[in-house]
């Protein structure tokens, strides 16, 4: 059988038995085609039990990234197993051990990106000096995003610089604030918050309407105002925690603290940060090098 016809086939399969989108099936296409034009094959005749593991030695050695080379596996897998089952392909594939996923790296910003993210929103307006009492505090304690949306007014040690957060677990952790991330709350709490029609609830940041802000409106927030700025990263509100962490390892800072602040349980996860702080300084290295 043509190869071709084989490949619609399977297609065919996909959307009538499993109900699989267009969308999808045209990504299936396109890695497929891929997969063939590293190991040509014109018919099913053609097609070996070892083309599977012959394809990751071959894009291993061209240094494809793994998340690639696992997405087209596992397409083209779901390939060769169709035909199994349709007798066209005899012979059973062998198990084969896929490589092993990456574990991709948070996203981290410069901190002059940081700064023009924090700067960006319009301060003459309520809605922005929250927004910049916000993002603020993100940068300048760690705090997840659930954290800081859930923030009350009681939980501000305005006096010691310390805000206290009952995180992950029900566990109870001390986090420091800056001085500058409070100057900005004060002056939402004195302003903007005294006039909001919520202005005797707990909650620290407020909507229009007096109620906590979303999830959802944050996340929107961040963009615009990444998008503002010319930040070209993808982001979210949480990058600014990733920064905090990685800003403050870069800066000195000893890997248990930077735990304790972050509310992480197990100290591996903070590594991760150690490994990004690295690699940051190795780009700027590289960087720096070839200017010389």
């Amino acid at each position: 059988m043509e190869l071709d016809d084989a490949i619609d086939m399977f297609f065919q399969y996909l959307r009538v038995e499993k109900g699989v989108s267009n969308e999808t099936i045209k990504n299936y296409a396109y890695d497929l085609k891929k997969f063939f034009s590293v190991l040509p094959k014109q018919t099913t005749d053609d097609l070996l039990p070892t083309d599977i593991s012959d394809f990751i030695r071959i894009q291993s050695k061209e240094n494809m990234s793994t998340p690639t080379i696992l997405r087209r596996l596992s397409v083209t897998k779901n390939f060769y197993h169709f035909l199994e089952r349709e007798k066209i392909l005899t012979e059973p594939l062998p198990k084969i051990e896929t490589p092993k996923g990456i574990k991709r790296l948070p996203t981290c910003l410069s901190i002059e990106d940081v700064e023009a993210l924090l700067e960006a929103p319009d301060l003459k307006k309520a809605e922005g000096l929250r927004d910049r009492a916000m993002l603020e505090t993100m940068y300048s304690t760690g705090l997840r995003v659930s954290e800081l949306l859930s923030l009350k007014m009681k939980q501000i040690n305005f006096q010691h610089g310390i805000i206290q957060i009952i995180g992950k677990g029900n566990k109870q952790r001390n986090v420091p604030i800056g001085e500058f991330a409070l100057d900005f709350i004060n002056k939402y709490v004195e302003t903007a918050r005294r006039k909001n029609v919520g202005k005797y609830t707990d909650y620290l940041f407020l909507n229009r309407y007096g109620k906590p802000i979303s999830r959802q409106f944050f996340f929107k927030q961040v963009k615009k105002y990444a998008e503002q700025v010319g930040i070209v990263e993808d982001i979210s509100p949480h990058t600014l925690r990733h920064c905090f962490a990685t800003h403050m390892l870069e800066n000195g800072a000893q890997l248990r603290a930077v735990q304790e602040m972050l509310g992480h349980s197990n100290i591996a996860t903070t590594q991760i940060y150690t490994n990004l702080s690295s690699k940051r300084i190795l780009d700027a290295y590289d960087l720096y090098s070839k200017r010389k």
